[in-house]
């Protein structure tokens, strides 16, 4: 028997009408822009930008945006701008990163 199980655990997004609500771990000052793996209730997004004022989370967003093809101002901050662990809104996302995709697979 495993010793994690994903449906048992905290789920590191889910659905509210059309939108997605998704709790993040930020990286950033990060080599390359890149969603990494879900680490505990958290998806690991890296991000290029420098942590100052707010700007490497600006810069997620835009990142973001284009990974869930729509337009920035469909994604809101719920909490952590100026912190490494967020939680975002995406209003009617496109497009979902493989870690969404794949995370209600049966094993």
């Amino acid at each position: 028997m495993p010793l994690f199980n994903a449906k048992k655990s905290a789920p590191f997004y889910h659905w509210e009408e059309n939108t997605l609500v998704l709790n993040i771990l930020g990286r950033p000052n990060a080599k390359r822009d890149a969603i990494g793996k879900v680490v505990g209730h958290q998806l690991e997004v890296y991000a290029t930008a420098v942590p100052r004022l707010g700007g490497a989370t600006a810069h997620m967003m835009r990142y973001l945006a284009g990974i869930f093809d729509v337009p920035p101002g469909a994604i809101q901050v719920v909490f952590g701008e100026k912190n490494v662990n967020k939680q975002i809104r995406v209003k009617s996302p496109k497009r979902l990163p493989a870690p969404i995709q794949f995370a209600d697979r049966p094993e």
